[in-house]
This record gives structure tokens, sequence and C-alpha cells, in this order.
């Protein structure tokens, strides 16, 4: 986890995985890298907003595989589902529910899958494609922190591989290009200077 800048409670919090897709961000807003995965998404997130002050919003700037043939470009998430954890095994046998998929305010209708597993074979894109659009590993856990903070929050995913054979190579590959895109997304469409 690493914070770059200050938090404070008149502009948004910009948070990535890792330094390689914040690469390109010029701006005066806060950055906080978590950390791959949804326990370092969430542990990160929750550590800086518990400390305070809290952000205006939160913006989730990252990479994503795509699970249906052709996807590409960037992407305002709508919802966010967790495609490793068995909410309905646990329903059953607890009676309570655990997590639920999100619907994300400001969203569209695309639907993002958060896991801990980085998805680059195909039997696992075709599973996944029935359910969701893109497949990364931090979203769910960081809407989920930001909606038990009532902080709000945006999910911003540029395509980078298509969650198949080859997927780590390709993300390797196409990680500068998708932080350059991410970066003028932010610039466009986060419009803050100190």
């Amino acid at each position: 986890m690493e914070l770059l800048g200050e938090i404070t409670g008149d502009r948004p919090l910009l948070v990535l995985a890792v330094k390689e897709e914040a690469q390109f961000l010029d701006t005066g807003l806060p950055v906080l890298l978590t950390g791959m995965g949804k326990v370092n998404a969430a542990t990160a997130l929750a550590t800086v907003l518990g400390r305070g002050p809290r952000p205006s919003g939160i913006v989730n700037l990252g990479t994503a595989g795509a699970l249906r043939p052709g996807l590409t470009g960037t992407h305002v998430v709508g919802t966010v589902v967790q495609h490793d954890f068995d909410g309905r095994l646990l329903a059953m046998l607890t009676g309570e529910s655990y997590g639920a998929p999100l619907t994300l305010p400001d969203g569209g209708d695309v639907v993002l899958a958060t896991g801990d597993t980085f998805i680059s074979d195909e039997t696992a894109r075709a599973r996944l494609a029935e359910q969701a659009a893109l497949v990364d590993m931090e979203g769910y856990a960081l809407a989920h922190v930001a909606s038990v903070a009532g902080v709000p929050l945006r999910v911003v995913k540029h395509v980078s591989d298509e969650a198949g054979e080859g997927a780590a190579r390709t993300w390797r590959e196409s990680v500068a290009g998708c932080a350059r895109v991410l970066a003028d997304w932010a610039a466009e469409n986060v419009p803050y200077r100190p």
C-alpha cells in the first residue's frame, strides 16, 4: 500500500492496484496504490478511510480482462460481483446473505467480476462470461469498502487482455498503453487541479 499525496474532504481519491497502472497520472489528486488482489485492495482503502479525512469520492482506475470476444476500450462499471465467492452455499449454511452483487451509482450496464485469480484460460473465461463482461482482482473489494464507509465510488476499467491463454503476457505488454488511456480518462472526467 502506498498513498501519494494527501486526502482531503473536498476532492476525490484515485485508487489503482499497482504503479504500472498509475504511471502517467498527472493530477493534483491523491493516489492510493493498493497492491493486487481483494485483500490488499480492501485493507488499503479501509485503512486510509479509517484514518480520515474521507475524500469527496473514490475513482478506481485499472485494467481488466475482457470476458467476451471483441470487447475493448474503457468502461465505467455499473455492477460488481465476486466470481470466487460462493454466497449461495454460505447462505444455505448460515441463513445469512454475503457477497451479493453491488450496483454502482453513475455506472453503465457493464458487469465486472472480481476475484483473486488472474484469469488466463479459456474454460474459466467462458464460465465467467455468462455473468460478466470484464474481470479484475480489486473492484468488488473496493466497492464493498466504499459502500460500508458511505463514500461514492466509480469503477473505470480499460481492457488490457482477453482473459484467455496469453493474458499474463498481454497484460505486461499492454499495461503502459492502458495506463496512458486511464490517465487521459481521469484528466477529462475527474478535472481537478490545485
